[in-house]
């Protein structure tokens, strides 16, 4: 097995990456057996930020590096504008799967906003009926039992989310599993190469999705990673000490790293004799914006600073499990022969910030939130080191997917197949994308908003309980700190106004503001589907 190291590669990283994707490659076609239908294993982790895959070269991610998920750049591409439309983790799972925007496919906020239909069309279901096996192993976080997959095995516990530590795992929707000893990131590595190994059916292409709970809140890595970084700081990003002067939705917010990440996110110990009660309430005191300190003299400043590397050590250790999980599936493909008929993408379910702006979470349209991580492997059309700057949304990927399979694209699917990116075809590629986030208050006072990304600008409307608009000009404001919408010409203005109804309209999201509010309203509550026996 060569699966890197991560103690070892920090500077190979660096200088090896960099120079790696300096420019694009040409997109010449190859020949690999092309009448051969094509393997595809999907992965995507849960709130991986791109600054944290070493290949977008970010500060933070050449002293953390991801040698492995890198390798998939390295032997395909690396796009560089790949957009969430909904930036929260059930609704973008649910619009991934099905190609539709969350209005459309029925999932639109996390919290109260209902069970994902799976009886709806998704994209498991399209190859499943092609002749394809399809399993999804890991992070599901949609409430209902998957549909469209021949083998199933995902997480339940933690209301969907899953736990890093003694998890548990649905099998075929029927029996539960409870992990006692290894972390959830390796039981899901694991349980990816037991099937790929011996679980498939070997007569027939395959279809994986192979799904990480990491590097999702509460970031508790495995104990071989607790270790790591621990002898140096991660620097602050540029805007940390952000006040969101001119920003009023941005000012409002629950998720600044230092008034907001609690005692559990910190790994504090409750006080001895506590009841469970009292120690969760203990454990989630911060939440609600309460000032608290691991001393008695840490404060300020200090505090906000250790608050920041606690949590980014924790959220970097843990996506260095990934990197290793992603490892070893790579090597798997090597070894038995399946690399060069087998498509492989790495991804996660949306952006998300590592302290910029002071911030962790995600749910804004702004970038850190907004754009995704998105590699792609494939041994057909992609020449190894391709960059590309096409803009795609995640409502794409089904019908990407379903086209490099050669098989025809649904019609109801809303997305647009992003294939001709790596043929040459930029009549097809997008001029701009559009955003929609419903959620409020829960969890973060993220007013909601709508939105529209050109090459250049973003236009932004906050409207349930405020009415705000906010414009970016990306080319002089990269980092989003000067909102312009109050000065900038008319002109400008009105021209974004119009493309994003002609988008609105295009995917049917063109309700009145009542209308939209009123979706945010709406509390459809959710229940899990309760698995039929318990096996140690």
């Amino acid at each position: 097995m060569k699966t890197y190291n991560h103690y070892s590669i920090f500077i190979m990283s660096g200088l090896v990456i960099l120079s790696l994707f300096a420019c694009s490659s040409s997109n010449e076609k190859k020949d690999f057996g092309e009448n051969k239908p094509l393997n595809i294993i999907y992965i995507m982790a849960d709130d991986h930020a791109y600054q944290a895959v070493s290949a977008y070269g970010s500060q933070i991610s050449k002293l953390a590096p991801t040698p492995n998920i890198d390798r998939i750049a390295q032997q395909g591409a690396r796009m560089d504008a790949v957009y969430c439309t909904n930036s929260i983790c059930g609704p973008s799972r649910a619009s991934i799967l099905t190609g539709k925007f969350s209005h459309i496919n029925g999932f639109y906020k996390n919290v109260d906003g209902g069970d994902f239909n799976g009886e709806q069309l998704t994209f498991p279901k399209v190859f499943q009926k092609n002749g394809y096996e399809t399993a999804v192993i890991g992070k599901w976080h949609l409430g209902t039992t998957p549909t469209g997959f021949d083998y199933s095995k995902v997480l339940i516990n933690w209301g969907g989310q899953g736990t890093y530590f003694k998890p548990q795992f649905c099998i075929n929707g029927t029996d539960t599993v409870i992990e006692t000893k290894r972390h959830s990131t390796k039981t899901i590595e694991d349980d990816c190469l037991d099937w790929l190994d011996n679980k498939r059916d070997t007569t027939k292409p395959f279809l994986l999705l192979y799904q990480f709970k990491a590097p999702h809140r509460d970031w508790r890595p495995d104990s071989m990673y607790h270790d790591l970084f621990s002898d140096f700081d991660f620097p602050l990003p540029e805007t940390f000490n952000d006040d969101y002067e001119g920003r009023l939705a941005a000012s409002e917010n629950m998720m600044e790293i230092g008034r907001h990440l609690n005692r559990r996110d910190m790994k504090q110990i409750p006080p001895s004799g506590l009841s469970r009660r009292d120690s969760m309430r203990w454990l989630a005191y911060g939440d609600k914006g309460q000032y608290w300190s691991p001393n008695d003299t840490l404060n300020g400043d200090a505090l906000k600073y250790w608050k920041f590397q606690t949590y980014i050590k924790d959220y970097l250790r843990c996506v260095a499990g990934i990197d290793r999980a992603v490892g070893s599936v790579l090597d798997y493909l090597e070894e038995n022969g399946l690399s060069e008929n087998t498509i492989v993408i790495y991804t996660s379910d949306q952006g998300f910030y590592l302290g910029e702006h002071g911030w962790f979470d995600k749910r804004w349209m702004y970038e850190e939130s907004f754009k995704m991580p998105f590699l792609i492997k494939h041994p057909r059309i992609i020449d190894a080191g391709t960059t590309t700057d096409a803009m795609v949304m995640n409502v794409d990927f089904a019908p990407t997917l379903i086209d490099m399979a050669g098989i025809e694209v649904p019609t109801e699917m809303q997305g647009e197949s992003f294939k001709g990116v790596f043929e040459g075809n930029e009549k097809k590629q997008r001029k701009s994308v559009y955003y929609h986030y419903y959620e409020w208050p829960i969890w973060h006072k993220v007013q909601p908003h709508y939105g529209i990304k050109t090459d250049r600008y973003k236009l932004m409307h906050f409207y349930y309980s405020m009415d705000e608009w906010e414009l970016y000009d990306l080319e002089t404001d990269p980092n989003e700190m000067n909102n312009i919408y109050s000065e900038a010409p008319e002109e400008l203005i009105e021209n974004l106004k119009y493309e994003l109804q002609e988008l609105r309209e295009k995917y049917k999201d063109d309700g009145s503001i009542e209308e939209m509010r009123r979706m945010t309203d709406t509390v459809i509550r959710r229940v899990y589907n309760e698995p039929n026996k318990v096996m140690k």
